[in-house]
């Protein structure tokens, strides 16, 4: 099994969180004007959908490699549905533009890194996630 961790902390000044894993850091916030929000960074369902299309990504460039094809122009658009109180992703659709630099069809390509991709076959499957209270770190 593999582990990966991430941490957030406040940013100081604010009432946005700086999430870093490795040496890899990112914004979180609300809107501005929502709950404190300042618009600083990404929200949850922003993140959840980047998390769904970056992991989509990366999946297109392991199968295309694996394969020894080189893959050109990639887009991806993942839109989330929400609903709901409190408020759920209800579902999230992906569109995949992937075009190879030899002209072959990428459907294969597309069809295996769907197959393999951690994020959204996790999210298929749900998994629990556990909220646990952790005692304060020393100043």
């Amino acid at each position: 099994m593999v582990a990966m961790t991430v941490e957030l902390r406040n940013v100081e000044g604010t009432e946005a969180a700086l999430g870093w894993a490795g040496g890899h850091t990112i914004v979180v916030d609300r809107p501005e004007g929502r709950a404190g929000g300042q618009g600083l960074g990404f929200n949850g369902a922003q993140l959840l959908g980047l998390a769904i299309g970056g992991c989509f990504c990366n999946d297109l460039r392991y199968t295309a490699h694996a394969d020894g094809v080189r893959l050109g122009r990639i887009a991806v658009t993942v839109t989330v549905e929400l609903d709901g109180e409190p408020l759920l992703a209800t579902s999230a659709t992906m569109t995949v533009l992937c075009e190879t630099l030899d002209g072959s069809d990428p459907a294969p390509i597309i069809e295996r890194a769907k197959a393999t991709c951690m994020v959204s076959n996790s999210l298929k499957v749900g998994i629990p996630v556990s909220i646990l209270p952790r005692a304060p770190e020393p100043a």
